[in-house]
């Protein structure tokens, strides 16, 4: 999967590609991306065919959404990096809330 530049799951990833499994039918109808795109949804995440599946609320502090079970692939010792950025945005949401 092709992640593109300047998004949250980049970040994360540490990377422009991510390699990962699908198990289901669903996605995002390519008729609405335009729309959804104009109010603020951004997607993140292609793969191989052009299929959206990572997509990103922008300006909000932990919005990352995919068509993928990252978290079967984590564990308490070696967290998925979108795990681990969810884990560190409560951490900050948190702090700044209870200051």
């Amino acid at each position: 999967m092709r992640l593109l530049p300047g998004t949250k799951a980049a970040e994360l990833y540490g990377a422009d590609t991510a390699d990962e499994d699908y198990f289901c039918n669903y996605g995002l109808n390519p008729e609405y991306r335009p729309r959804l795109e104009i109010e603020g949804l951004r997607v993140s995440g292609i793969d191989d065919e052009g299929e959206v599946r990572v997509v990103e609320l922008a300006g909000h502090p932990f919005y990352v959404a995919t068509l993928y079970c990252f978290q079967t692939r984590s564990s308490s010792g070696r967290p998925h990096p979108l795990a681990a950025g969810f884990v560190a945005a409560v951490a900050v949401y948190e702090h700044s809330t209870h200051s």
